[in-house]
């Protein structure tokens, strides 16, 4: 009998044993932070700010930002390319958790959806023929002609200006590098877009065209989100603001734009 209750008695002594030990290993498990899965929507066909290089890997500034976000926030970061006419409904319909494509604040989208500290100052700007003197001002412009993308912003304030008409407007429908080409060479005077794509530009085709003048605009831009999502919003900002104090952000903007266009 005694035999008996000290085999029982080893056995439970066991049992107690390997339950604190499975417990043990389980708080371990717990104290390692998983990773949290975010879907993050972009274009993926707007370059220097998110598209497919010619190793077909996702890659651009937006996309190298939230990358070192995603290591920072300890996020596991999945892109999902996403045509821009559809991007708003995607974020709505939860596709994805929040939007990484070079947006600007306006009062509708404010009124729908929350944003993040900006990460980028974009910049309306006048474009020449690199070595151009004789225009620095939108009234430079008068009398030339300029490229300019149809329904565009640029266009906008271009024709806002231009009450009198005497701007001579060549339009064109797509990315401006193809309005860049025909300034260089000399087809066209001039274009008003944004300043950070002369930089990739001049990365792709060398010194060809500058930006000259004052900004006629800026834009900050920033990451959406829903309504819904603070904490996520909250994660990102903290890592936007390590990256702007360390100045990892600053050198993700040289590397694209050739200067730092983050504030």
């Amino acid at each position: 009998m005694r035999k008996i209750l000290k085999i029982t008695g080893i056995l439970l002594l066991g049992l107690i044993l390997i339950s604190c030990g499975g417990k043990q290993e389980n708080g371990k498990s717990g104290n390692d932070e998983r990773k949290q899965k975010v879907k993050v929507g972009t274009e993926g066909v707007y370059a220097p700010f998110t598209f497919t290089d010619g190793s077909g890997k996702l890659t651009g500034y937006d996309v190298e930002v939230v990358e070192e976000i995603g290591k920072r926030a300890n996020l596991d970061i999945e892109f999902v390319p996403t045509p821009w006419d559809s991007m708003f409904l995607g974020l709505e319909s939860k596709k994805f958790d929040f939007i990484a494509n070079e947006i600007a604040k306006n009062p509708e989208r404010e009124k729908k959806y929350t944003f993040s500290d900006d990460y980028l100052v974009s910049a309306a700007q006048i474009i020449v023929k690199k070595g151009r003197t004789d225009i620095k001002t939108l009234e430079d412009l008068k009398g030339k002609k300029v490229m300019t993308g149809v329904g565009s912003n640029y266009n906008k304030t271009l024709t806002d200006f231009d009450k009198n008409k005497e701007i001579n407007y060549a339009y064109f429908d797509g990315n401006v590098s193809i309005a860049l080409e025909e300034i260089a060479q000399g087809k066209a005077d001039a274009t008003l877009n944004d300043r950070l794509t002369v930089g990739y530009f001049t990365k792709q085709r060398g010194n060809l065209v500058e930006i000259v003048g004052e900004p006629v605009t800026k834009t900050p831009v920033y990451f959406t989100f829903r309504k819904d999502s603070e904490e996520l919003k909250n994660k990102v900002n903290k890592a936007l603001a390590e990256m702007k104090a360390d100045g990892t952000l600053a050198k993700i903007s040289e590397k694209w734009f050739g200067g730092d266009y983050t504030k």
